[in-house]
Formats: C-alpha cells, structure tokens, sequence
C-alpha cells in the first residue's frame, strides 16, 4: 500500500469522537468502534513509519511513566509510543520523589503535568488499588485543568492494573488479526487461555483477565483454564460471558488443560496468582504485616508445585487444530530448562514460535501511540492524511 487511504477510509466509518479527550482505562469501557480505531490508527502509525514518514504530532511535550512493578517490554513500548509522536519521557521514580515523603495523589499528579500530555501507570499487584490509583490521578489532573493550574489535561494510558492489562491483550488481538487475515476470519476460532505453572510467586491477573475480556468480542470461542482454586475476578467473567453471548462466540471454563488445548487455534498458557490469594495479599500489605506475607508467599510456591504437569508441551501442542495453533505469550515466558527447571514452556515449543512471540509484542508500541492519539487529535483522519502529505523523513537516507 503506497498510502493512507485504506486506514482513513476504515477511520471515517466508525464512532470514537468520545476518545478525543478522554483516558484508557479497561477495554471493556470501550465500544467496538472505538476498539476497532485503536487497531486501525496502530496499523497507520506503523505504515507511516515503515515508509520512513515522521509521525510526530507534537513538537514538545512530556510523556510521564509511573511503574510500581517491574517491566521491559511495555516500559519501552511506552517510551517508544511517545517519541513516535514527538514526546520526550520522563519515569517517575517514587522512591526518588516527594512521595516517599508523604506527598498526596493530588498535588503529585498536578506537579508532574504542568506540560505532560500523557501519563501511562502500571500498577498491577494489588486487588481493589491499582485501577483506582489510576482514577485518582485523573480526577486529580481534571481538577487541576478546570481550575486553571494545569494548561492541558493530560490523558492516562492503562499500562496494566489489578484488573486488565489493555495495551498488552490489544498488541495481543492486533497479532491475531493480522495472523488470521483479518477481524472476519475470527468467527467461530477457539482460544485458550490456560494457567501454566510457574515456579514464582504472586503474579498478576491482568493479563488472562484482559484476554477473556476482549477476545470475547470478537465471537470467538474462549476457554479459561486452571486447576481449581485459581480463579479470577468473578466480574470480568461476568464482562466475558456479556461479550461472548452478544457476539455469537462462546465463554467456558474448564479444570483441564488438555481440554482446553483440543483443536485450539490459539493458546495462551500463562501464569498468575489466585484472586482469593492476591486479596490476601494486598490486606497482609495494607496492615504491613511482613511475616504473614512472608508464610503466604510459602504457601502459593507450595500450591503451584503441586501443579508443574500445567505446561504448554509438545505432546499438548499436537493436539490443537492441525497441530499448529498460535502460540501467544506476553513475555517473558518462564522456559523449562532455560529460565527454570519446570516452567510455562518446553523450550522446543518456546523456540519455534520465537519470532512470532517477538511480533506479537512489537504491535504494542503502536497500540499505545494509537491510545495517545485519538485522546489527543480532534480530527485523526484529517491528521494522518496531513501526515502523509507532509512527507517529512523520519531520519535521512
């Protein structure tokens, strides 16, 4: 394709005025076509850089990243998102701000926005806080606008919480579509998405719960598995079972991985932590209680070895439809014999989708500039029609 017009024409069909100026917090607060304008911005933005076009929307401005748990690859799609469209970064090191001495949500998010545009938060351990922090800055930096303090508001990316992890399962989704050939073909395409033993503690939800939460739009067929009593949040079942019941696909749960892997045309085997436990968890914080945290942690490595036959091998594999079906991570993937003795992952299956699994991820840089975009441009088609015609090399040849 020599040009834009493919996207734009896509653009011009669909409803997503309530994004410009708004924030991204779970996918589920977003209509399909709102959705489907995040997919097609991301394949506009990459087009355009791919043909050497610079993308850059803002001349100067700051992206600002908080992360509360550890990250690599959404750490520097974010950063990446950003300088795609002409923003500088800024990380926010807690430990390193006015917050370790006891400074409030409020008067932080309104010092770091005096010229922020956008502001991407992963904060991801802790049931029943992380998405609320979120809206607490929001609602911290709209009060700053409205009373003058602040020339813009910036806009808040979710860059994973305690209940969703949408730039991920987007990057996700926007693999599938591009490996399947299109949003038509997913129709009837069984997924499963399956616990898979990991010989570390306390890992987030956010992932399988964005995953059941948006596939299920796409009337596909979507299986949760995991051995019993590592449930997820029971509302975003809930929002699962909505989406497959409106779209023609289906939403099961099963206690069997093999079960779920059968004539699977997409697996996701992924590890995290009971629901019951990360609430346990997060209360054993709040008192500060060091030692229970400590027994739990005991407790949950305990339980997940009673558990090491849930991997993703290649005995499983054969068993999906045509033995061959798409193999998704989020990375990084815990290896048998590689990154663990026993893990996720046999490291012949791990392998072999390698440079899928890198693909997969490379989409989310554009999916998160597609966020930053429809939040901060009035007219996207105007805009990257504009772009377009600019022609403005991103770097000389």
């Amino acid at each position: 394709m020599s040009n834009v017009k493919e996207f734009t024409d896509r653009l011009s069909k669909l409803d997503f005025k309530k994004m410009y100026e708004d924030n991204f917090f779970l996918t589920w607060e977003k209509t399909d076509d709102e959705i489907a304008a995040v997919f097609t911005v991301a394949d506009a933005l990459r087009h355009l850089r791919e043909n050497n076009i610079s993308t850059k929307i803002f001349d100067s401005g700051l992206g600002i990243s908080l992360f509360r748990d550890n990250s690599t690859r959404t750490r520097f799609s974010f950063a990446s998102a950003c300088n795609l469209l002409g923003l500088e970064v800024q990380d926010l090191d807690e430990g390193k701000s006015q917050i370790a001495h006891g400074e409030t949500v409020r008067e932080t998010a309104n010092m770091i926005s005096f010229m922020a545009d956008v502001i991407g938060i992963r904060d991801d351990m802790y049931i029943g806080k992380g998405n609320k922090y979120m809206h607490d800055v929001v609602d911290a930096v709209t009060e700053g606008y409205k009373d003058g303090v602040l020339e813009q508001k910036p806009t808040l990316v979710n860059l994973q919480c305690d209940i969703d992890h949408p730039t991920q399962c987007m990057a996700d989704m926007l693999h599938i579509i591009h490996e399947f050939g299109g949003v038509e073909n997913l129709k009837g395409k069984k997924v499963a998405m399956s616990w898979a033993y990991s010989p570390s503690y306390g890992k987030p939800l956010s992932v399988p719960q964005g995953v059941i939460g948006l596939m299920t739009r796409f009337g596909m067929n979507v299986t949760l598995a995991h051995p019993e009593g590592y449930d997820v949040m029971k509302d975003v079942e809930d929002v699962a079972r909505k989406n497959a019941a409106s779209t023609g696909g289906s939403f099961t749960k099963t206690s069997s991985m093999a079960e779920a892997f059968k004539d699977a045309d997409i697996v996701y085997p992924k590890s995290w932590a009971p629901f019951a436990a990360m609430e346990k968890r997060t209360d054993l914080y709040a008192k500060g209680d060091q030692d229970g945290i400590n027994a739990l942690e005991k407790e949950l490595l305990k339980q997940n070895a009673e558990h090491k036959d849930w991997c993703c091998t290649e005995d499983l594999m054969k068993t999906t439809k045509n033995g061959k079906a798409l193999y998704l991570h989020c990375l990084p993937a815990d290896i048998n014999d590689v990154s663990c003795k026993d893990g996720e992952v046999q490291a012949s299956v791990f392998d072999r989708y390698r440079t899928p699994l890198y693909k997969e991820a490379s989409f989310k840089p554009y999916i998160i500039a597609a966020m930053i975009f429809l939040a901060k441009v009035k007219d996207p088609v105007a805009t990257l029609k504009a772009l377009e015609d600019r022609k403005t090399l991103r770097h000389f040849q």
